[in-house]
């Protein structure tokens, strides 16, 4: 199984974002992630729903981030959405976004499944935020027993380190959402 989870946003998207998708679900990440923050409820649903339909034909789970989708059992959180609900215990797999090794944690405590840590190098999608970095990414996974992904800047060129730093794998947005060839890209992540 592969250690990436694909992490989407449709706007940066190169083509159709369902036909994209399906390339991505497609080449087996270990998850999808939907991340669409500027959706209403409603819209936001309706996709995740397809997007589900398109996943679940690869077998690969689709997470919802921050919302609650009925008939899908995971849910990506932040901290204090996490620290907000009490009822994590109604999902098969919880992910939680972190920030620090406090609230990575603080996230296990409260029964978090898995954790993303960023940004790790340089993005585009935190222009101008200096990244937290490898000596940061460390500290967490070895803060906590659970899972971590590193996510932000991760390419071919420098997974191996996030991998050394003790990450169980990485989250990928921006290449898996422009690249050429989605599978090609997961390929050369492995």
């Amino acid at each position: 199984m592969s250690d990436i989870i694909c992490v989407t946003n449709r706007k940066l998207c190169c083509e159709d974002f369902l036909q994209r998708l399906e390339k991505i679900a497609k080449a087996s990440p270990k998850a999808v992630i939907l991340r669409e923050h500027d959706l209403s409820d409603k819209d936001y649903t309706e996709l995740a729903l397809k997007a589900a339909e398109i996943c679940g034909k690869y077998g690969v789970p689709l997470i919802p981030h921050s919302h609650y989708i009925p008939g899908i059992d995971y849910v990506q959180l932040k901290i204090a959405e996490l620290e907000e609900n009490s009822g994590m215990n109604d999902f098969r797999y919880t992910g939680v976004s972190v920030h620090s090794p406090q609230e990575a944690v603080k996230a296990e405590e409260l029964g978090a499944d898995f954790l993303i840590a960023g940004h790790i190098f340089e993005t585009d999608c935190k222009k101008g935020l200096p990244p937290r970095g490898l000596d940061y990414l460390r500290s967490v996974c070895s803060a906590v027993d659970v899972p971590v992904y590193g996510i932000g800047g991760i390419s071919p060129e420098n997974i191996a380190l996030v991998r050394s730093a003790g990450a169980a794998g990485a989250c990928i947005m921006s290449s898996l959402m422009t690249c050429k060839d989605p599978e090609e890209l997961l390929a050369s992540l492995k």
